[in-house]
């Protein structure tokens, strides 16, 4: 599994966003930064429980995000018009509007190393990763619990302070400073 340090793999993936028209053959190049930070994390599939909750979670954040620099992609291996048919079913996953990575060839969760090998589908993965494309955060849940995205957000701050940040630290919070012997 990819880990802190690594590079995001620069793949260009078809992605689907919205429900105003059906998929066209979008894609999302990954490799490309502009400066910002992202936020890619991953679902095992489509039409399911626990999924859309994290979704909804995410989707809610998008602002927070965005007010970081930090751009918010999911992804599953499902297909854009998968994608697409869920969000035209539910009017909460309707306002998620960020780009849906659709990675049904898996190329992505395999280069990643977050597929499980059992169902085919990838396990619930978060990536912080910087303007320089490197993953500077990894978190991995199994296929049957869900994320907390308001500790993404609180991860994604401390790693932009450029500092020690404490247990539980939470922005505005002094950071650590040690005093050198």
């Amino acid at each position: 599994m990819l880990t802190v340090g690594d590079k995001l793999p620069a793949l260009t993936l078809p992605v689907q966003q919205g429900t105003s028209a059906l998929p066209a053959g979008e894609t999302i190049d990954l490799g490309q930064t502009n400066g910002k930070w992202k936020i890619l994390f991953y679902w095992p599939k489509d039409f399911t429980f626990v999924c859309p909750t994290e979704i909804v979670g995410y989707g809610s954040l998008k602002g927070d995000f965005a007010d970081r620099d930090a751009e918010l992609i999911g992804a599953s291996t499902d297909t854009a018009h998968v994608h697409f048919a869920w969000r035209r079913s539910d009017p909460e996953l309707a306002q998620a509007d960020f780009p849906w990575v659709a990675d049904n060839g898996a190329k992505l969760a395999e280069a990643l190393g977050i597929l499980d090998k059992d169902e085919h589908v990838a396990y619930r993965a978060t990536f912080i990763v910087d303007p320089d494309n490197v993953i500077q955060h990894v978190t991995v849940n199994g296929l049957n619990v869900g994320r907390n995205p308001q500790e993404t957000l609180r991860v994604l701050d401390a790693l932009q302070t450029d500092e020690l940040c404490p247990c539980n630290w939470s922005k505005g919070e002094e950071t650590l400073h040690p005093i050198a012997a």
